[in-house]
């Protein structure tokens, strides 16, 4: 498969799942119950995030051992102001449509507060200083953040100094988990209040969720300098690094799916609350992600090798799906899809809360076509290349 394809189709699938979980509709909408998050601790964003830090390491590792240092760190910060660009774009974007869509400041209210282009200059400075993020507008920011501090990780990694950068990870993901970052964001939040109430804002504990980007990069980086070959640490007559992250997985799922549905003694539903905050990448989320990724990973790269029929039949349908051409060509243009994403679900809540509450029937329609049109950006730019 040419270029990186199933990664490519993996983002795919988790822009797909982004935009069906974003939607927002009066009632709700049955789709969102068709999930993997409901069976598992496992979301789209871990996803979305952990690829992003694979290609950065992947990628970028492999022009800087082709072009050096410098110009690799050029290029990173590049892709980081052009993200920024984008994230800038789509919030001014959002706030030109509630300046001239009749509602729009009552049907956005609870996404965007006060915020407007001729409102207070602090929020709008909060808003690009990512120290307030409007609701679904909240995964370029922390990307654009890990990447400014990712060169000097994706050298140290080439280098071999793989300890080092894992290390200072993990302490930063337990620093996440007692709320240390409060030694910073409640003065920051105290000092961006504006007259709305509303401080800082934002949906990820950076401290938390790094320990996803800076683990994906570790392994591409480990992949560009040739250090691991993945198809010996996963292979099919070892299945068992497989078979635990499937009894993980299967232990977890029950929780999962009563914990959503209220179904768990209260005792049960608050130790898990307190160890699953998402927010926060906690403890429960930790464990899955890591059960899921392995399992997932042994199953795409060594499962067609298994003797089991089995599953040789799972593996050739996981590759099936995330070869889909359609998953493929949203991935290749992840950031674009991405971006065009919040517009669509802007635009779908907009519709929602002006036009609304819609049949059942009618909201399957709009989810699908959001879906659909998901591939414009993708289809665009590469009809221009």
């Amino acid at each position: 498969m040419p270029r990186y394809g199933l990664i490519d189709g993996l983002r795919g699938f988790f822009l797909v799942f982004m935009l069906v979980n974003h939607l927002v509709f009066t009632g709700g909408y049955w789709m969102q119950n068709i999930n993997h998050n409901k069976l598992a601790f496992v979301e789209d964003a871990q996803g979305f995030v952990f690829l992003s830090g694979l290609m950065i390491g992947l990628v970028y590792g492999r022009k800087m051992l082709r072009l050096g240092y410098d110009e690799g760190r050029a290029q990173i910060w590049r892709r980081a102001f052009q993200l920024y660009r984008y994230a800038m774009g789509i919030v001014v974007a959002v706030l030109v449509a509630r300046a001239l869509l009749p509602g729009a400041p009552q049907a956005w209210g609870n996404w965007l507060g006060h915020t407007s282009l001729t409102g207070d200059p602090l929020r709008l400075a909060a808003i690009a200083t990512f120290l307030f993020q409007p609701t679904v507008m909240d995964i370029l920011p922390q990307y654009v953040l890990y990447m400014l501090v990712a060169p000097p990780m994706v050298r140290w990694c080439l280098d071999g100094r793989v300890v080092p950068v894992a290390t200072v990870s993990v302490i930063l993901w337990i620093a996440g988990q007692l709320a240390m970052q409060r030694f910073v964001t409640d003065p920051l939040g105290q000092w961006v209040t504006t007259g709305d109430g509303q401080g800082m804002r934002a949906s990820f504990n950076l401290l938390g969720w790094q320990l996803v980007f800076f683990s994906g990069m570790i392994a591409g980086a480990l992949t560009a300098a040739g250090r691991v070959e993945w198809q010996r640490v996963f292979r099919a007559d070892v299945a068992t690094p497989a078979r635990v992250a499937l009894a993980i997985c299967l232990f977890f799922a029950p929780l999962r799916l009563l914990s959503a549905y209220g179904m768990l003694p209260q005792w049960l539903i608050e130790k898990i609350d307190l160890l699953g905050i998402r927010g926060d990448f906690g403890p429960i989320y930790l464990i899955n992600f890591v059960a899921a990724t392995t399992g997932l990973t042994w199953l795409l790269i060594a499962g067609q090798d298994h003797p089991r029929p089995g599953v040789r039949r799972a593996a050739s349908w996981a590759r099936g799906l995330f070869s889909l051409a359609f998953l493929r060509l949203l991935g290749r243009h992840s950031l674009y899809v991405y971006v065009w994403h919040v517009a669509i679900v802007y635009a779908v809540y907009y519709v929602d809360q002006t036009q609304g509450p819609f049949a059942t029937w009618l909201k399957t329609a709009i989810a699908l076509a959001g879906i659909a049109l998901l591939a414009l950006p993708a289809l665009w730019r590469e009809r221009r290349s």
